[in-house]
């Protein structure tokens, strides 16, 4: 599993021009499901992603985590974090999961996120979205389970 985790002041996700989610402080992430991973893995990298101590203190030191600010996640599903670009010049999508196990681990993992008591505000499994976001920071991680 490997999720592009953004800190952000503010997201939104829109299908066809309808927001289907939205939060102000919190982390985008966009995230992507290989035919190897599992529900172990989703728990893994949402209790990574919960735990991060990537938000700014009193003495604006990185100490406080998702879970310490009370923060939000926008979750956006996104295969083409498994895209190989190594040869050629389109991407070769052969390590994304297909659609039916890349959307159960993907709920997985929006499931572990929300019983750590994290509001989950996401996009829509394999639609076309439109993301807009702040970035805050820039603060941009990436988080794999393997």
């Amino acid at each position: 599993m490997r999720v592009v985790l953004q800190r952000t002041k503010r997201a939104e996700v829109r299908v066809n021009d309808e927001v289907v989610g939205k939060i102000d402080r919190g982390v985008m992430l966009l995230v992507g499901v290989t035919h190897e991973d599992t529900h172990e893995d989703a728990a893994y990298v949402a209790e990574k992603v919960v735990n991060l101590r990537i938000f700014e203190d009193e003495l604006e030191k990185m100490n406080l985590s998702l879970l310490d600010v009370e923060g939000s996640v926008l979750s956006v599903s996104q295969f083409t974090l498994y895209g190989d670009c190594r040869k050629g010049r389109r991407p070769n999508f052969m390590a994304a999961a297909k659609p039916d196990h890349a959307e159960e681990i993907y709920e997985s993992f929006n499931k572990e996120l929300r019983s750590k008591g994290v509001t989950v505000e996401t996009g829509t499994f394999g639609a076309m979205m439109d993301i807009d976001f702040v970035n805050d920071g820039p603060v941009t991680l990436l988080v794999e389970s393997k």
